[in-house]
C-alpha cells in the first residue's frame, strides 16, 4: 500500500527537532537540504512549515545582511509552550465560569415555568387569546372604512378637490369669455374644439 504522508502538525514536530538536536543556527537553503533527507519533509512544504513556527513564536529569525537566519532552543520552546498552557488554562477558567453563570440563569428562568397542567392550560389559553387579536384586528381593517376619523377625513380630502374642481371651471369659463370676445367664436365651437361637454358646470 501506498505510503501515508505526514501530517502538518508532524511536519512542525520533525522541523522543531532539526533545531533542537543541533541547536545551530540555519538559513532556509540549509533546512531545505536537511528536512527531505534527515526528517522525511517535503523541500516544497519547509518553507511553509518553517513560517508557520515562526508565527508562533516557537522559531526565531532575524535578518543579517541580505540572508535570513533562523533558530530555535529547547528552553525558548519549553517558556512558549508554558506561556501557551497558562493562556489556555486561563481561557478554559474563564469559559467555566461563563458556563456556570449561563446555567444559573436557565435555572432562575425555569422557575414558574415547570411543566405543569396549569401552565399548559395558561400556554393554550394565551395562544387563543392571541389568534382572537388577530382575527379582531382583521375585522377593524375590515370596517375601517366607518371608522369617523376616517369618513372626516374623506370629507375634507373631498371638500379640497370639490374647491380645486371648480376653479379649473372658473378658468375654463373665463378663457371661453375672453374667447368669444377676442375672436368672435361661438360657445358650441369652442366647446366642440377643445372637448367640453354641454352640461359643463360647477360641482355642487
Amino acid at each position: 500500500s501506498k505510503k501515508k504522508g505526514l501530517s502538518f502538525e508532524e511536519k512542525r514536530v520533525r522541523m522543531m527537532e532539526i533545531f533542537f538536536e543541533t541547536k545551530d543556527v540555519f538559513q532556509l537553503k540549509d533546512i531545505e537540504k536537511i528536512a527531505p533527507k534527515e526528517k522525511g519533509i517535503t523541500s516544497m512544504s519547509v518553507k511553509e512549515i518553517l513560517q508557520s513556527l515562526v508565527d508562533d513564536g516557537m522559531v526565531d529569525t532575524d535578518r543579517i545582511g541580505t540572508s535570513n537566519y533562523f533558530w530555535a532552543f529547547p528552553s525558548k520552546a519549553l517558556h512558549a509552550r508554558k506561556r501557551k498552557l497558562e493562556e489556555l488554562e486561563s481561557q478554559f477558567a474563564e469559559s467555566s465560569q461563563k458556563k456556570e453563570a449561563l446555567q444559573k440563569s436557565i435555572e432562575k428562568a425555569k422557575i414558574g415555568r415547570e411543566d405543569t397542567a396549569e401552565r399548559a392550560a395558561l400556554v393554550e389559553e394565551l395562544a387563543a387569546l392571541r389568534q382572537k387579536k388577530e382575527q379582531l384586528k382583521a375585522e377593524i381593517d375590515k370596517y375601517r372604512e366607518c371608522d369617523p376619523d376616517v369618513i372626516e377625513e374623506m370629507r375634507q380630502t373631498n371638500k379640497v378637490a370639490k374647491e380645486a374642481a371648480n376653479r379649473w371651471t372658473d378658468n375654463i369659463f373665463s378663457i371661453k369669455s375672453w374667447a368669444k370676445r377676442k375672436f368672435g367664436f361661438e360657445e358650441s365651437r369652442i366647446d366642440k374644439s377643445f372637448g367640453i361637454p354641454e352640461d359643463f358646470d360647477y360641482i355642487d
